[in-house]
């Protein structure tokens, strides 16, 4: 890979680039619909967490999977 899509600082990987901007993008308006749909026929705070947990939490381990494979902190020297 040329460019770089993420950068990593500490635990968080950063947008560095175009590409991984756009992931970014992507992933937070689908976890805004996500939270929408759920909020729409819950009847509780407690219910739209529930609702939302399982879809966040995937959605948000697939993003750090991409975000560790197009950053450069796995480059080797």
């Amino acid at each position: 890979m040329k460019q770089p899509w993420f950068k990593q600082i500490g635990w968080f990987h950063f947008p560095c680039s175009l590409p991984g901007a756009v992931a970014v993008l992507l992933f937070t308006a689908f976890a805004v619909q996500v939270f929408l749909a759920v909020d729409r026929h819950s009847h509780s705070a407690s219910d739209t967490l529930y609702g939302v947990f399982p879809f966040w939490a995937s959605l948000f381990l697939l993003l750090d999977w991409l975000a560790n494979r197009t950053s450069n902190s796995n480059a080797k020297p």
